[in-house]
């Protein structure tokens, strides 16, 4: 599966088991990456006046001493620019001595409008702030506002974290081999890659297998084979019912919003969980969404008795407090078997209302056949349930979602632009088509009432999760300037219908 991400030491034990495997060795692989970064440059810059090549001491210097040769060849104008000399006897100190282009030291770099740099210093495996003549080499780059092609990563971009440690160049197009890095789709990093290429060099999906890589970038690759299909049979109830609690008749547009996404994603029945008080405002305003009272554990236990309910949504606009935690609870007590709950979605005011009763939510999600729990949090909601985790500057926003879903027994949806999808067996998902037009009231309610829907039809919940992120997100992106979250809903029909297509597409091949 070609979506997998690899973190810097897992892409040199993958680099250490193609060259073991063969047919290429070490110098073999890193001509064809230089080659790989070389097609690119004449391809997009064939006007360019010049071409600075700076190269480090390491493998990405390595690469960037065969990109210049190869441009040389080709008769551009190529000037090489290294900050150290490789370690002798490396695969890079026999790609130096066989590049045709005079080094000149990196502390003299210069450079002039119209020529482009192929930044080749450090790539994905730096873990310390970029600094001295190559931090100097940024400023002069991003001075004169010169194109950028990276190998591998930016230099100054963490391949692990995405964290721009220091300075980093900002590229236009950043050419990396065999798999991405999580510092690809992280935020900052995203932002500093420009375009990303992945080029094939010889490392196949035989080799990336060893490794049993446990992070993906989100795509339909992932979970397209479990989007759910209903049978030519089913009834509404058989297509999965997703309950959604609702909080006061002040904020009830929250919950329907939520209810409306779980609907459009296919399940056949939603009902919304009123207050008494809340009911006159919510039946003038639903049609398909069915209406019942709820405003006592009592009336929840005898809406899964009668309904059986697959999944629920509490947290929109329900308030924060001991009535959340409590309806939260009494879901989490029962049983996951036999049909019944399988998943409850905990989202805005149903994960603030454990700030300081984390350990009770964790232990009701963490009994063997409790429903599955799925938490929504922004970065503010997640730092009130993980304090500790934030508080650790160490950790990637990677690793605070994987050390959160262990902790809490849940999966993680770890909400911003580089949403994180992590799962209590260490699975994780970064989504990379995320879009600055859901930075808007509601989205996260429609988010969460989408990952509700697909559960209730049967969706695994990792896999529930990660596609109605990248579903949204999709729906997101299409519509552009102008959404709303009451627009969402509707948008994600033709991406739900494109992905129904292409699952039966493979389905019958």
């Amino acid at each position: 599966m070609s979506n997998e991400l690899l973190s810097p030491a897992e892409m040199a034990e993958a680099d250490r088991l193609a060259i073991a495997a063969g047919p290429f060795d070490g110098i073999g692989l890193m001509r064809r990456a230089g080659e790989a970064v070389a097609a690119v440059v004449l391809a997009r810059y064939p006007q360019a006046n010049r071409v600075h090549v700076l190269c480090g001491p390491g493998n990405n210097g390595g690469d960037g001493y065969v990109v210049a040769g190869i441009l040389r060849d080709s008769a551009v104008d190529v000037l090489l620019w290294v900050s150290g000399p490789p370690r002798a006897g490396s695969d890079a100190a026999l790609a130096a001595s066989q590049c045709p282009v005079e080094p000149r030291p990196l502390a003299e770099f210069v450079a002039e409008t119209g020529s482009i740099v192929v930044d080749a210093l450090y790539g994905a495996g730096l873990s310390k702030q970029l600094a001295g003549d190559a931090a100097s080499a940024v400023d002069r780059a991003t001075e004169l506002n010169l194109p950028v092609v990276a190998v591998d990563l930016p230099s100054g971009v963490s391949g692990a974290s995405g964290e721009v440690l220091g300075r980093a160049f900002l590229a236009e197009v950043t050419v990396t081999f065999a798999r991405k890095k999580p510092g690809h789709l992280l935020l900052p990093g995203r932002a500093m890659c420009g375009e990303v290429v992945l080029a094939d060099i010889g490392i196949g999906d035989e080799t990336i297998a060893q490794l049993e890589p446990r992070t993906f970038e989100n795509l339909p690759a992932l979970w397209l084979r479990h989007i759910p299909i209903p049978a030519i049979g089913a009834h509404k109830y058989k297509r999965g019912h997703v309950g959604v609690f609702l909080g006061g008749p002040s904020a009830t547009g929250a919950a329907r919003l939520s209810a409306l996404a779980a609907a459009r994603s296919g399940a056949g029945a939603v009902t919304v969980l009123s207050p008494a008080n809340a009911m006159q405002v919510n039946a003038a305003h639903l049609t398909s969404i069915m209406l019942r009272k709820a405003g006592a554990i009592e009336d929840v236990h005898d809406f899964v008795g009668e309904r059986r309910p697959s999944s629920f949504v509490l947290g929109p606009g329900f308030g924060i407090g001991d009535k959340a935690r409590d309806f939260a609870l009494a879901v989490l007590a029962r049983k996951r078997q036999d049909g019944g709950v399988e998943g409850l979605v905990l989202d805005a005011d149903g994960i603030t209302s454990f700030r300081n009763a984390a350990s009770m939510l964790f232990e009701a999600a963490g009994r063997p056949d409790a429903p599955t729990l799925t938490m929504t949090p922004h970065e503010g909601e997640f730092g009130r349930l993980f304090p500790d985790i934030v508080a650790d500057k160490d950790l990637s926003k990677l690793a605070r979602a994987r050390a959160a879903a262990v902790r809490a027994n849940a999966i993680i949806v770890y909400k911003g632009a580089d949403t994180v999808i992590a799962a209590p067996d260490g699975r994780a998902a970064i989504n990379g088509n995320g879009a600055p037009w859901l930075a808007t009231a509601g989205s996260g309610d429609v988010l969460a009432g989408i990952i509700a829907g697909l559960l209730a039809q049967g969706m695994p919940a990792f896999e529930a999760a990660c596609a109605a992120v990248w579903i949204h997100a999709e729906a997101g992106s299409r519509f552009g300037p102008g959404l709303i979250a009451e627009d969402l809903p509707l948008a994600l029909v033709p991406v739900l219908r494109e992905l129904v297509d292409s699952r039966n597409e493979t389905a019958s091949r």
